[in-house]
């Protein structure tokens, strides 16, 4: 399967995804480029999935019906997300085009916020 890794999603994500093939913003150099923009590109490339941590991206963006799933995930920060590894790699096995599936990948609290 083709995924995408928006510029937000952890890198170090793509080496638990071996069976799939991972490109990324960098990569592509695809740098700069706006949503719906980079929306028509993914369709346009033929990427099965696009993995996001942009929770507003489905609020600005017509998501729905696309030739490829949408995953969004709770959390981008790479301590809490490596937890959540399976469930990321099963969302990403399991997606369907055209559809938007959130990943509860764990919440990031800026230190101020923890409670102790």
């Amino acid at each position: 399967m083709r995924v995408f890794f928006d510029e937000d999603v952890p890198r170090k994500l793509a080496r638990f995804l071996a069976l799939h093939q991972v490109a990324t913003v960098v990569s592509m150099n695809w740098g700069g480029i706006k949503n719906g923009d980079l929306l028509t590109l993914i369709e346009t490339e033929g990427f099965e999935v696009f993995l996001t941590g942009d929770k507003n991206m489905a609020a600005e963006q017509r998501l729905e019906g696309r030739s490829f799933a949408v995953l969004v995930m709770s959390a981008i920060n790479w301590p809490i997300v490596e937890p959540h590894v399976d469930k990321i790699v099963a969302a990403i096995d399991a997606a369907l085009p055209g559809t938007v599936e959130t990943i509860d990948c764990g919440v990031y609290l800026p230190q101020s916020k923890r409670t102790e």
